[in-house]
């Protein structure tokens, strides 16, 4: 399987013996051995017809690359820290625009969520990995990992969400405005929260984008 792991905080190296893993287009920086690259296509939403549609009309969606062969393969996007996240069997909830990498062993899919989706830009769904490796994924700053305990609900600002994982249930407040709270000009009318047992990642920097409703 192929090795992912970290050089600083905004370099992700894979080192592969003949194997493939799945990198962003276009995010791969440098390269040692012999390694090839194909454009693969899009995530999520199966293939087929359905599949297209299903990604077009949730916006949820990225241009993977598949890379095969033997060396180390360097990926970088835009110098934003780059987190591993190791799933055994487990299912990831991920915003699309911050996946940069997996292994080919994860499967992904999209999952509608209604109106949480308008709020954060990134259409109405979720992409959700499913399986057993590694993903690799960027955030605008440090990541934020917080843990949800049952009987201590976390709410989230949407455009600060990037992914969670475990035995969470979502759902969405409305009516909150923390930023005129705090003398800010807009208000965060529309948060996430999640109940339950598992971790949340966020970003200590919004989305542009999205709608307040």
């Amino acid at each position: 399987m192929p090795t992912f792991r970290l050089n600083g905080s905004r370099l992700l190296e894979v080192d592969i013996a003949g194997e493939s893993f799945k990198a962003l287009n276009g995010s791969m920086v440098a390269y040692t051995g012999q390694v090839q690259f194909k454009r693969q296509g899009m995530t999520g939403g199966g293939g087929g017809i359905m599949g297209a549609v299903k990604r077009k009309v949730s916006g949820e969606s990225v241009t993977l690359m598949d890379c095969t062969g033997s060396g180390t393969v360097y990926i970088a996007n835009e110098a934003q820290e780059i987190n591993l996240v190791e799933l055994a069997g487990e299912t990831l909830w991920v915003e699309a625009s911050n996946l940069v990498a997996l292994s080919s062993s994860v499967k992904t899919d999209v999952k509608f969520n209604g109106l949480r989706g308008m709020s954060t830009g990134q259409g109405l769904a979720t992409t959700v990995a499913t399986g057993n490796g590694t993903l690799a994924i960027t955030t605008d700053g440090p990541a934020i990992i917080l843990e949800v305990a049952p009987g201590q609900p976390l709410c989230v600002d949407p455009q600060a969400y990037v992914c969670h994982k475990g035995q969470l249930q979502q759902d969405f407040i409305t009516d909150v405005n923390w930023r005129t709270a705090i003398g800010q000009n807009s208000g965060e009318s529309f948060q996430l929260r999640f109940q339950g047992q598992g971790i949340v990642y966020i970003q200590p920097a919004e989305r542009q984008g999205g709608v307040d409703l």
